[in-house]
């Protein structure tokens, strides 16, 4: 597709043609989202995948704990107390990559929903929701800001004037509610929209909850010692039978 594709028509007139220039310059004419979507959220996949592999495995940990614990069985609590002892030393060193890694995490987080943006191609798929949503009910719109929009292959491609329509300020509009997914037509080069990023959002609401966060991790913690006493109580209190005593025939 070469660069004048990108362009508006003429006869929007010498007004807008400045606007038309810089967002012919944001797109630099980007391949469909449709075929480009599926590779932003690859890290979003790998993190659920993971947190499925733990889950499973926190399930058949307890399943063997709880046999371990009926048979009397010490090899298989001497199994659960280790991997207990894994998963706590994982969620520690987790805790602490997070707090001196915040910087390189929000660099990250940015870059991939810079790229979730920019192939955003409105057709209500679950990554699309999941980010509506968050731009919905906290009420900002992008990450950094509704900058980051302003590459979106969709609205740079179109003779329209649009914006998502999670963005959009209802306090700003007059008539019926709006739409709570995809693209709105605006009436003038100002979108009605929140002018506040996500992430100074998302930062707020860890703040504003940061007891209950803390209250629950805290909890787990417990829980996942008591259950490490527990299982080593209960192996050393299983006696093994000697049977170099029992009598030969």
């Amino acid at each position: 597709m070469s660069s004048s594709s990108c362009l508006a028509p003429s006869s929007w007139g010498s007004d807008c043609g400045s606007f038309w220039t810089r967002r012919a310059s944001w797109s630099s004419c980007r391949s469909p989202p449709w075929c480009t979507v599926e590779e932003s959220s690859t890290v979003l996949k790998i993190a659920s995948y993971i947190l499925i592999g733990v889950g499973g495995l926190s399930m058949l940990m307890g399943f063997l704990g709880c046999l371990g614990a009926i048979y009397e069985i010490r090899c298989l609590l001497g199994l659960y107390f280790t991997c207990l002892l894994l998963i706590l030393i994982g969620q520690v060193a987790a805790g602490v990559l997070i707090y001196f890694q915040k910087d390189l995490l929000n660099k990250e987080m940015s870059n991939i929903v810079t790229q979730i943006l920019s192939n955003y191609p409105g057709k209500n798929s679950t990554t699309e929701q999941a980010w509506d949503y968050i731009q919905r009910t906290m009420e900002c719109c992008g990450w950094s800001g509704h900058m980051d929009w302003h590459g979106n292959a969709v609205i740079v491609n179109s003779s329209q004037l649009l914006f998502p329509c999670s963005c959009q300020n209802v306090s700003l509009v007059e008539g019926n509610s709006p739409s709570d997914s995809g693209f709105c037509e605006a009436q003038s080069l100002d979108w009605p929209i929140y002018n506040r990023g996500c992430n100074s959002s998302v930062e707020s609401w860890l703040f504003a909850n940061v007891g209950v966060i803390l209250g629950v991790c805290l909890g787990v913690a417990v829980i996942e010692l008591l259950g490490m006493i527990l299982s080593i109580g209960l192996c050393k209190s299983i006696h093994t039978e000697d049977y170099t005593k029992v009598p030969k025939y």
